[in-house]
């Protein structure tokens, strides 16, 4: 061996070395993380305290339905469920808010990949998350044991089944890496946990529509879990935890066969993790390696005003399509109102004036126009010279706000009037939700100016305010949300005096925008004069991080 190549081999840290440093980097996150405010670790405290406290009541509430009601098994079987598919698709969603899930962080250290999977392995073990899951899993598997000889199958498959949770959280991040940290990565994490987002509203009615309902003799019926328990409890690693049950019924190779399986399924994922982090270190981003591509000049913003607003409605636009948390919260006022929507539908209390809704979801996306902007609003802060500057400024963020937020409206309209077979009352609810959004851009103007709060240095979707800004934020989205109701009461009063005495409702479709112009108009024009004022005031807010 040559002597530059034995100074680098001596230059490796051994393996135990690397994973007592893996850890000790996790505890030392945590640790770092609560020391940056009281608040923080007030919630983290209080937070794992009754997340604990939760997940025991499930696990003794799982416990007693053993012997007591028939499919308790299956209902152990259906939270394991749900619980390998949190683990396999929150990573997907939250990638960018976990930095100890991104092996990217440490391709460049002189790390073997073996020593490097067993330490983020135990250091995935560490913290409130795996703890919780796991009071959760050995309430599963309470649900089902029965006899003494399930206590061995038991005491292996609980502990199977969540290392191979973790490793399957571990892997899929792993093998995502790469997307996930991309723009691109998050915007799929925004649609991803739109859809998430609904599909837990969906299992919960599921849920409600079976523990809900009594059986014959009034107590908890359980039989509609039994079809989809008998096919998940033999898919691993739900069928680890479930090996104790069938060893209670006295069928042992079949329960050996469940344990194997699962073994086999922490092996591939193992394996895949292995290879994932073995790729990470060892290729080169495929995004670093287009360098001479030229940039794409934007074409298609002929339309938009001249001057000052029509610059404005550029900036923010894109700042709407291609900055992570802009894009999110836009994502987020529609997906909410899809939601609730779908919800009403599903639970028969459907009406075409829930597109009021619409209206003050987007109208809040004027709320810190400015700590948005970051460090780069002092270019802005120095071409604000006079009034009528300033009055362009905020015409034309709320001229962007507009340019979506008419067009959704109007198609979420639309399809509500189609499902709900109301559309008599269509253009009513398109005028309330318009008188809405109009003073809904009014107070969010006002607030981006007297009440703006810093913004977190990074992109993180997940993310929308820097450490210590609770107060503001609470005062932007719940002192907004009350003022536009307040403001928007005589659209709200005419459309209840008209429902409840037949008085036509149609001429709130004319009456609502223009009064939420006015509203609008308002807001901006006050917004505007004091935002000379407060400019050096909202700099320092904005560049703050």
């Amino acid at each position: 061996m040559t002597a530059p190549a034995a100074a680098v081999r001596h230059q490796v840290p051994d393996g135990p070395t690397v994973v007592r440093a893996l850890v000790a980097l996790k505890l030392r996150l945590v640790r770092n993380g609560l020391r940056r405010s009281p608040g923080r670790t007030a919630v983290f405290v209080i937070g794992g305290l009754l997340g604990l406290a939760f997940a025991s009541a499930i696990a003794l509430a799982m416990a007693l339905m053993n012997g007591k009601f028939d499919g308790s098994g299956d209902a152990g079987v259906m939270l394991l469920g749900t619980m390998t598919l949190g683990w396999a698709a929150l990573p997907l969603f939250l990638f960018s808010s976990d930095e100890s899930s991104d092996p990217t962080r440490l391709t460049m250290l002189p790390l073997r990949p073996g020593p490097l999977l067993r330490g983020s392995l135990l250091a995935s073990l560490v913290g409130p998350g795996p703890v919780i899951n796991l009071v959760l899993v050995v309430g599963a598997a309470l649900s089902g044991v029965g006899g003494g000889a399930s206590v061995p199958f038991a005491v292996v498959g609980v502990p199977l089944t969540l290392l191979c949770l973790v490793t399957l959280s571990r892997a899929v991040a792993a093998g995502n890496a790469r997307m996930l940290s991309s723009r691109r990565g998050k915007d799929f994490a925004i649609f991803g946990g739109l859809l998430f987002a609904l599909l837990v509203q969906v299992a919960n009615l599921g849920s409600q529509t079976v523990f809900g309902r009594p059986g014959k003799d009034g107590t908890l019926d359980l039989s509609p879990l039994q079809p989809i328990g008998s096919v998940l409890r033999w898919i691993p690693p739900i069928s680890a935890t479930d090996a104790g049950r069938t060893a209670g019924e006295g069928r042992y190779g079949l329960a050996l066969l469940q344990l194997a399986s699962s073994a086999a399924l922490l092996y591939l994922l193992l394996r895949w993790w292995r290879s994932s982090l073995t790729e990470l270190m060892v290729t080169a981003d495929s995004s670093t390696l287009d360098v001479a591509r030229g940039v794409q000049q934007s074409r298609g913003w002929r339309f938009l005003p001249e001057g000052r607003v029509g610059a404005v409605m550029q900036r923010h636009l894109r700042y709407a399509w291609r900055e992570p948390r802009a894009k999110a919260a836009v994502f987020m006022s529609v997906g909410m109102t899809l939601v609730i929507c779908v919800m009403s539908v599903v639970q028969g209390w459907q009406s075409v004036y829930l597109l009021a809704m619409t209206g003050v979801f987007l109208g809040l996306q004027m709320l810190n126009l400015f700590g948005m902007d970051g460090s780069a609003f002092w270019m802005v802060a120095a071409t604000l010279r006079t009034p009528a500057d300033a009055r362009d400024e905020l015409r034309g963020r709320a001229y962007a706000v507009l340019s979506y937020a008419l067009p959704v409206t109007v198609v979420l309209g639309l399809v509500l009037a189609a499902v709900t077979g109301d559309w008599a009352g269509l253009p009513s609810a398109i005028g309330l939700a318009l008188c809405l959004l109009g003073c809904g851009i009014a107070l969010g103007s006002v607030f981006s100016v007297m009440a703006p709060y810093t913004m977190p240095a990074d992109s993180n979707p997940m993310r929308n305010a820097a450490p210590g800004q609770g107060g503001l934020i609470l005062l932007n989205q719940f002192g907004s949300m009350l003022g536009v109701a307040l403001l928007a009461l005589p659209g709200i009063g005419y459309l209840g005096f008209a429902l409840a005495s037949d008085v036509p409702t149609w001429p709130l479709l004319l009456a609502g925008p223009l009064y939420g112009a006015l509203i609008a108009t308002l807001g901006i024009r006050y917004a505007a004069t004091r935002l000379l004022r407060r400019t050096p005031e909202i700099l320092a807010k904005a560049i703050e991080r």
